[in-house]
């Protein structure tokens, strides 16, 4: 299947889910807050998680109607955690939108923010195992937290107001330190979609577990393709976004610091520890990873992922929807944004 076909069923899923997810976020609400909650879901998405939960879901011979609320609550808690990924990373536009909290301030945004998070379980209260997706919910966002904390944490200047941050920032990360986070902040929310679209179908434990399998490696494989269009770009996208965040949890750099001469070492992580970075800056920071094989490498390990995702599903159900995800993990690794 080509990418455009893809994307066509992608968009096809998308138009399904949303109406349910602006359903849920307008109930019980004054009618001059709808144009603020409604905002940050208007500005688009693949709605690729809630999307997975579902065809999760069909692999099993489920219905669209049996996972439709849960997904919702999924969507909309993707939502949430982007709504305050915007406030803390201070970013101004996403896809290519004025943010949340840049359109209406910080303090509607986090009122915003609020509404998500409570709606979120919403959706799961009016799925088929409300109890078990609740739980799901609720502890795929403590883990978001957790990697949200991490990420910040791995950040190599900034928020000098903010004593934790301050004391306890990370001078250095390993592999398996970012790789800790990206389980939690990325992946978690994968891992949830697939489990959720099993469990409104009753499958099996052990099915269960490789369907988790799938969404931890895919959501793996996720992040360090966002890793890597977060230093070259995308087709949305300027070059060079983490070393201007001075994120220091990006495997393409991580990689990069394993190649470069001392001298160029403490170059780039000298700019990432600017109190005021330019864009001369970034663009120094970019040439220089970009005299390594760090990106290619990042990508060989995106890959690696892409394929331990596939193979879980080896042990389920052979039929269309299987061959689906299949083609969204390939697409995962291939995106340009």
């Amino acid at each position: 299947m080509n990418a455009k076909k893809l994307e066509l069923i992608l968009e096809k899923y998308a138009k399904i889910i949303e109406p349910v997810v602006i359903q849920f976020l307008d109930s019980g609400i004054d009618i001059k807050t709808k144009p603020l909650v409604n905002y940050q879901i208007s500005t688009g998405g693949k709605r690729l998680r809630p999307v997975i939960a579902i065809i999760c879901c069909q692999l099993f011979g489920g219905k669209i109607k049996d996972v439709i609320m849960a997904a919702a609550g999924l969507e909309i808690l993707h939502n949430y955690s982007l709504i305050s990924d915007d406030m803390i990373d201070q970013s101004r536009l996403r896809r290519g939108q004025p943010t949340v909290w840049t359109k209406f301030g910080t303090s509607i945004a986090e009122c915003v923010a609020v509404d998500y998070g409570v709606t979120v379980f919403q959706g799961a209260n009016r799925s088929k195992e409300p109890q078990k997706i609740s739980e799901i919910l609720a502890k795929t966002i403590k883990k978001i937290v957790d990697g949200q904390i991490l990420d910040i944490l791995f950040e190599q200047n900034g928020r000098t107001g903010e004593h934790y941050v301050v004391k306890n920032r990370y001078k250095k990360i390993t592999e398996r330190e970012y790789f800790k986070m990206v389980s939690e902040k990325t992946s978690a929310p994968f891992e949830a979609a697939c489990e959720i679209g099993g469990i409104c179908t009753g499958v099996t434990k052990k099915k269960l577990n490789f369907l988790r399998k799938f969404g931890f490696n895919l959501g793996i494989a996720f992040q360090i393709k966002d890793d890597y269009l977060d230093i070259f770009g995308g087709s949305d996208q300027e070059p060079g976004k983490d070393i201007k965040e001075r994120k220091l949890g990006n495997l393409v750099i991580l990689l990069a610091l394993r190649e470069l001469s001392i001298k160029d070492k403490n170059k780039l992580i000298s700019i990432m520890k600017k109190k005021n970075i330019t864009q001369n800056d970034i663009n120094v920071g970019v040439k220089i990873i970009s005299q390594t094989n760090a990106g290619n490498k990042a990508l060989a390990i995106g890959e690696r992922y892409i394929r331990k995702a596939k193979e879980s599903l080896l042990a389920l159900p052979e039929n269309k929807w299987n061959n689906l995800l299949a083609e969204i993990a390939d697409f995962v690794i291939n995106r340009e944004k």
